[in-house]
């Protein structure tokens, strides 16, 4: 496997990200089911451990940056509907959740649902999905203008004179920064292994219509959907059926253990995809293995990792994250609206998709694709042209 320092910090960068931006989410919900300090920190070893190994086998064998992630909205969803049922019928809960994510995977009919999605559609999602991010980078402005200036100088002088290790120098300048500034807060970090703990599953009718089909639907449609669409959008055409029968594979072993959900990540693999990974776009798949290998870092010492990453300024992940991210967005923008017969829908599936609308249980990029996709079909399609 590769070694290139731009593949190392991309894997960094995706995994840092997806901790600070919600571990928080996994100890309230494992909380609010009843979970003690082991069983929360059992939950953060077994997250941890199922996304490094999915994204290691993943990325080798297809060949492609095959992220995967906890399921960020499933994590919310847990936290408002746990309380009501014990901590065994959410596990019981899990597995079914996972159980219908494998069938969905084997049967096929997930393959065959996103091979409809027009390229411009697709592309129009993925931006709107990733463009918070970009206007998040500019709300660190009146807090810290020293901090944002001096990542944007990295970042253009990287673009510059070292096109491939861009990201590199943003991210050392901001930790350097953050480093003298005497922010990085790692006095409450103790490094400690984090070890697994079973808990045996009950399964109800209750929960599985209070937990288990709600957790389903919220991770195929604002997690694995997405996850498909940021692939194809970036010229991969991945193998849906089986990524998306592993990732619920993966929740079926692990569950037990509080594997609640495992999907194809959307916002951090794009951070693995861009040109700045790697100009070839066959040679990107190395920063999804080091994800992967982060991830299982994160896994063995758990709630220690998840503090580490917290220790970093929130105005220095954002900055992060909205730098790595530009490339991504301006390139799913001008695939969104460089064909006249698709602009409208495309605009329209951005537009629905950045405003992080909610219906229904069913998340704003979902949203965006099925009403921008419903105007295509609507639309008449010029003669003698190939269908977009």
């Amino acid at each position: 496997m590769p070694f290139a320092l731009p593949h190392i910090v991309a894997g960094f960068i995706a995994v840092m990200v997806g901790y600070t931006s919600s571990v928080i989410l996994i100890i309230q919900a494992a909380t609010a089911a009843g979970a003690d300090a082991a069983q929360v920190s059992s939950w953060l070893w077994t997250l941890g451990i199922g996304m490094g190994i999915s994204c290691i086998g993943l990325s080798l064998y297809y060949r492609i940056p095959a992220l995967t992630a906890w399921s960020t909205p499933g994590a919310a969803l847990l936290i408002t509907s746990l309380g009501n049922f014990t901590l065994a019928e959410a596990i019981g809960a899990f597995i079914i959740s996972s159980l219908l994510i494998t069938l969905c995977g084997i049967s096929g009919w997930f393959d065959r649902l996103m091979r409809h999605i027009p390229a411009p559609l697709a592309a129009a999602m993925l931006a709107g999905v990733l463009l918070r991010f970009g206007l998040d980078l500019f709300k660190v402005a009146p807090q810290d203008p020293l901090l944002l200036g001096s990542l944007l100088l990295a970042f253009l002088l990287g673009r510059h004179l070292w096109p491939r290790y861009t990201m590199v120098l943003v991210l050392t300048s901001g930790i350097a920064i953050c480093a003298l500034r005497g922010e990085l807060q790692l006095g409450g970090v103790h490094w400690q292994l984090a070890t697994p703990v079973w808990i045996s599953p009950t399964f109800s009718l209750d929960a599985l219509l209070g937990i288990a089909l709600p957790l389903f639907i919220v991770t195929m449609t604002s997690q694995n959907m997405p996850g498909i669409t940021i692939l194809r959008a970036h010229g991969y055409q991945p193998a849906t059926s089986s990524l998306i029968s592993w990732t619920g594979l993966t929740g079926l072993l692990l569950a037990p253990f509080g594997g609640y959900a495992f999907n194809l990540a959307a916002i951090t693999a794009a951070i693995c995809m861009g040109k700045e990974v790697d100009p070839d776009a066959n040679r990107r798949w190395p920063a999804a293995v080091w994800a992967g290998c982060f991830y299982l870092l994160t896994g063995c010492f758990g709630a220690t990792v998840a503090a580490l990453f917290t220790a970093f300024p929130a105005t220095l992940i954002t900055c992060v994250a909205g730098l790595a991210l530009l490339g991504t967005i301006g390139s799913s923008l001008h695939t969104a609206l460089q064909h006249d017969e698709a602009r409208e829908a495309a605009l329209l599936t951005f537009i629905i998709t950045a405003s992080g609308i909610s219906l229904l249980g069913v998340g704003a990029a979902c949203w965006g694709l099925l009403i921008g996709f419903g105007l295509h079909l609507l639309q008449p399609r010029p003669r003698g042209r190939a269908k977009q």
